[in-house]
């Protein structure tokens, strides 16, 4: 059963409905209101098509429901499913700025304050050793050891570090801003970052594969194929033009009017 984005949309923001403030509903009308023999009005959502039965208004505001040059037809069809997938990526790409941002804070604090938090750390792991019955280690190098290594590592490499992770949290947000407003440039800018982050991907996963780390290259893979196949990348099908086309046909009036039931089948309820 194929998902329709329209009965998500209208689930979430309600049904685009126009006409229901009109006095008198006419012939033309006939793909947005509906008048049965009853006086009830039937009106056809702009988004999904579905016709909400509503008693005629007892105030009207207008004369007669809006033209189609009046009316702003909401997305709907790929450009509606496209929207939601593209803010699908930003949001993963929020919490990867999230996550990138906290940690490269916390690199840049400890590169600064660390002399000064040397010896409460080693009091810290120390404590904690000797709760857990001796050294953390399991055969290998102790919890004390790695804390020791990571007191050695050189300021300037540590500054470096937080740099590269803080300016990677920048790229991300920046991903995540276009492709919430489904700019074209930011598809290809998340194609080209996450492609080229996957090389270091499998090698984490080639030195000790994770639930995390398969699941983070699944979803990265799923990304670049999205969007290389669906939004026509780099002359994918088609490219740019078959793109902006296939847009085009589910954009705008021509879409409602197309998928909507001809004027000369009025049906009586």
């Amino acid at each position: 059963m194929r998902l329709r984005y329209e009965l998500l949309g209208c689930a979430l923001h309600g049904h685009a409905l126009v006409g229901t403030d009109a006095a008198t509903v006419r012939a033309q009308d006939a793909q947005l209101v509906r008048e049965d023999a009853d006086g009830l009005r039937w009106h056809r959502c702009l988004r999904c098509d579905a016709w909400e039965p509503r008693a005629a208004p007892t105030t009207p505001t207008r004369d007669t429901p809006p033209g189609p040059d009046e009316i702003e037809v909401p997305l709907r069809g790929r450009p509606l499913r496209d929207r939601y997938v593209l803010r699908l990526i930003a949001l993963d790409r929020t919490l990867h700025v999230v996550g990138l941002g906290l940690l490269g804070t916390a690199v840049l604090l400890f590169a600064a304050y660390r002399e000064s938090w040397g010896p409460t750390a080693g009091q810290i792991v120390g404590i904690l050793q000797a709760s857990l019955g001796g050294p953390v280690g399991h055969g290998g190098p102790t919890l004390l050891t790695e804390v020791e290594r990571a007191f050695a590592v050189p300021s300037a490499t540590l500054y470096w570090l937080a740099l590269a992770l803080l300016a990677y949290a920048a790229l991300e947000a920046v991903e995540a801003v276009g492709l919430w407003y489904a700019r074209r440039w930011a598809e290809y800018l998340t194609f080209v970052a996450t492609t080229v982050l996957l090389a270091p991907e499998l090698w984490e996963l080639s030195h000790g594969p994770t639930p995390t780390k398969i699941a983070a290259l699944v979803v990265n893979i799923a990304v670049i194929v999205y969007l290389l196949v669906a939004k026509r990348l780099f002359g994918v099908r088609g490219g740019g033009r078959a793109e902006e086309a296939e847009r085009a046909h589910d954009t705008g009036w021509p879409a409602v009017e197309r998928t909507g039931p001809g004027v000369d089948r009025l049906t009586s309820r």
